[in-house]
């Protein structure tokens, strides 16, 4: 196994040491380099020796010294420095077969990458992964790791999930906790499936892998309008969601009282699926489960209103904007944006995106686009600017999910779009102008 060397850093270890673009990583210290968590393990130590292949052909060993932890220099055709590993599961809620055609390729791919949960915080589901790259995420000691677990009940699991090994798989978790990895859970819930009793057996279940098990999100299931000839799932009622914030609490305050932390959180959505206010800044603890929606508005509305309390109320007196977000945000940011209003003098038009793309049943941000976003907007009042949420676009930054474009909105609309960052210190800052 090698890896191509696309890159040497100047005056890095690397670079000292005379190696070249075209060059070929093998092996740093006797130890084959497959992927980024081989190569970065490994490459930590102060002293190395490289096994390089010259582009010109051969084989020859490199000594390095470097400091611990430094760098070593090196560039990589991916970051992974391999390919994604695709999901080999046909899971009975996934969104990526609710997404329509005609779309680009990168939309329809499912990733299941534990490199990717490590690095970046991706969930995945375990059934990629081989006894020996279990073994390697213990010896490497790769933590935490995020495991979409959907359910404890293993017969259940294959069910959901469409794959044979799906239940086999849930002792890896054992394997994981035992080895002092640290592990966020998610349990994806589709009504009267996993719900209900079952999730009691798998809030039970996960009890059992304490200390590992660091936090458990409970998620509704989504769901769009393109669901033709997929497995019959629907919403949650108001009535069902308080089930299941029960459900999650009764666990949840009794961690709290015997360990400190609830541990076990209901997703935003389901709160606002309950018609529930949102719980305070206190409930949430260090925000765990960020990345999965839990207390994602909360969070906003203690930064927002901190910066408020912050800031000087002479930014720029009469500055006229607008803000659109999804519906699930929109209610609370039609709330902050009316105290911005009567605390700095700036007018501020709130606007609710409904998800036509999708279907109605979508209600976050980030799966707004740009065809919904232009037909919404259009001849609207927008004033300067219209400031939008970053996690509208795609991961680059340069367009929405159906492929429209920044510009190509700003032409539709006449006005200048701000992507802003989801914290309540950008939100302040670009409705001041800054």
């Amino acid at each position: 196994m090698s890896v191509k060397i696309t890159g040497v850093s100047a005056g890095s270890p690397a670079a000292r040491a005379r190696l070249r673009p075209g060059d070929e990583l093998t092996a740093i210290n006797g130890h084959l380099i497959h992927d980024v968590l081989d190569y970065r393990f490994y490459m930590m130590e102060s002293v190395l020796r490289l096994d390089v292949a010259p582009a010109g052909g051969g084989v020859r060993r490199v000594r390095v010294r470097k400091g611990e932890y430094e760098e070593l220099g090196l560039e990589f055709e991916t970051y992974l420095m391999d390919r994604k590993h695709s999901c080999r599961n046909k899971c009975i809620f996934c969104f990526v077969d609710q997404t329509p055609p005609g779309m680009r390729e990168t939309l329809y791919f499912k990733d299941d990458d534990e490199r990717l949960s490590f690095l970046f915080g991706s969930y995945i589901t375990l059934t990629n992964l081989s006894d020996e790259e279990i073994g390697r995420i213990v010896r490497m000691h790769i933590s935490p790791i995020n495991v979409s677990v959907h359910t404890m009940n293993p017969e259940l699991r294959v069910k959901m999930m469409g794959n044979p090994s799906a239940g086999r798989v849930l002792g890896a978790l054992r394997t994981l906790a035992d080895g002092g990895i640290a592990l966020n859970t998610q349990l994806v819930l589709c009504p009267g499936i996993n719900d209900g009793d079952e999730l009691r057996r798998s809030l039970d279940e996960l009890e059992r892998l304490f200390p590992a098990v660091q936090s458990i999100a409970a998620v509704p299931v989504g769901l769009t309008r393109f669901r033709d000839g997929l497995y019959p799932l629907r919403p949650y009622t108001p009535e069902e969601a308080r089930q299941v914030i029960d459900a999650v609490h009764a666990y949840a305050e009794r961690w709290e009282r015997e360990r400190g932390e609830r541990i076990a959180y209901p997703a935003d959505e389901f709160f606002l699926l309950a018609g529930m206010e949102l719980p305070g800044n206190e409930y949430y603890g260090a925000y765990p489960q960020l990345e999965n929606g839990v207390g994602l508005l909360t969070l906003l509305e203690e930064e927002f209103r901190a910066a408020l309390d912050d800031t000087v109320p002479a930014a720029r007196l009469g500055r006229e904007v607008s803000v659109a977000t999804g519906e699930a945000a929109y209610p609370l940011l039609s709330r902050l944006m009316r105290e911005a209003e009567r605390r700095l003098g700036i007018r501020v038009h709130v606007y609710c995106v409904y998800n036509e793309f999708f279907g109605r049943t979508v209600t976050v941000a980030g799966l707004l686009t740009g065809q919904d976003l232009s037909a919404q907007l259009r001849g609207r009042e927008l004033g300067e600017e219209l400031l939008l949420p970053a996690v509208t676009l795609r991961h680059e930054r340069d367009r929405f999910l159906d492929d429209v474009t920044i510009e190509q909105l700003e032409a539709a609309l006449g006005v200048p779009v701000r992507l802003v960052e989801n914290s309540g210190e950008a939100l302040l800052a670009a409705l001041c102008g800054g």
